[in-house]
């Protein structure tokens, strides 16, 4: 009976009308809604990506106008965190050594992340698109987070930059916009094997079943933990609801956010206070662009007050605010786009 009363709602136009104006609100262009073909579509790798092998993937490698989210009672990310659904319980946390044995080098573990879909160049080899898709190798894992707006332009950018799809492990969907879950489709049949999803708990059942019929869905409400020194902020917003990823490295917490529809300042606040690390770079798409030039400037008060180290912004920044963030942070800005590796500890 749920099911059919929320038919009944999507259906009614008390419901659409409201609903588009979202969209037009949305990312600076209106997605598409999220989809998943049906099984027989997603047999076949796209005819570009099938002419040549893909290479493996690299190896050993703001203002007092924004209310603050209530944080009392936010629990922060501790070993206590649940593992990965159907995984050993040695996920968890690292312990962070409070000294070094006189002697002892202990070299660190290095976070690369490069951003496989955006709509902002970077790298002239390969496509832009409208969407956003970031690829995080960081102590052996592979993880996926979003996948842009259309399989054939991801899995294109994959084997420019030497990625193979099969060594994916975990897919994160940070929101339902079609720019963010779309290039899925593609990723699915030639996954491995044990590829997991993590989506909110919030998106359509139609497509949460869709994927379970090929690989293993995990739905996310409260934060927790998607790999090691991985985590999920879980679900934010009360419009477009979305989940936001943090990655704890020796430089500090790293936060990747897909389009901040629940505020930006909100997210890296929420990050902060769940782990209880100072936040060494906070990249993605800020969702800044139909924001006034005031509003932006508060909006970097509120990260530096918040000790926000570097910023890569992208994807649904907007021009303005990304020319603002480069003039705020000068050397601690780095340029973001369809192509760009950073790594953390940044390599000169």
């Amino acid at each position: 009976m749920t099911s059919l009363r929320m038919l009944s709602i999507l259906h009614s136009p008390f419901f659409i009308l409201p609903a588009l104006v979202l969209l037009l609100a949305g990312c600076g262009a209106a997605p598409s809604p999220a989809t998943i073909s049906p099984p027989t579509a997603l047999t076949t790798v796209p005819p570009a990506i099938t002419s040549a092998p893909l290479p493996t993937v690299r190896q050993g490698l703001p203002t007092a106008a924004f209310p603050s989210p209530t944080l009392t009672a936010t629990p922060v990310l501790s070993p206590a965190l649940s593992a990965v659904e159907g995984e050993a319980e040695g996920l968890t946390p690292t312990p962070r050594p409070t000294s070094l044995p006189t002697g002892d080098i202990m070299e660190p573990e290095t976070l690369i992340l490069t951003i496989v879909y955006d709509n902002n160049a970077y790298d002239p080899r390969l496509k832009t698109a409208w969407g956003f898709s970031c690829l995080i190798e960081y102590r052996g894992q592979v993880i996926l987070f979003d996948t842009g707006g259309d399989s054939p332009t991801l899995l294109t950018n994959m084997a420019t930059v030497g990625i193979d799809p099969s060594e994916i492990e975990r897919v994160v969907l940070s929101h339902i916009h079609g720019d963010h879950t779309d290039g899925l489709s593609g990723l699915l049949p030639i996954a491995g094997d044990g590829l997991t999803v993590f989506v909110p708990q919030s998106f359509p059942a139609r497509f949460k079943d869709a994927v379970r019929t090929r690989t293993h869905l995990v739905e996310v409400r409260e934060p927790r933990k998607i790999g090691e020194e991985v985590y999920t902020t879980g679900e934010m917003g009360m419009g477009i609801i979305e989940q936001s990823l943090m990655v704890r490295t020796d430089e500090g917490l790293v936060v990747i956010t897909g389009c901040a529809h629940p505020g930006i300042v909100e997210i890296v606040r929420r990050a902060k206070a769940l782990s209880g690390d100072e936040v060494y770079l906070v990249l993605g798409g800020f969702h800044l662009g139909g924001k006034s030039r005031r509003e932006i400037e508060g909006i970097l008060s509120e990260f530096r007050r918040l000790g926000v180290r570097k910023v890569a912004p992208c994807h649904c920044t907007g021009e303005q605010a990304i020319r603002m963030f480069r003039q705020e942070y000068g050397e601690d800005f780095i340029q973001a786009g369809a192509g760009k590796v950073i790594r953390v500890p940044l390599s000169e």
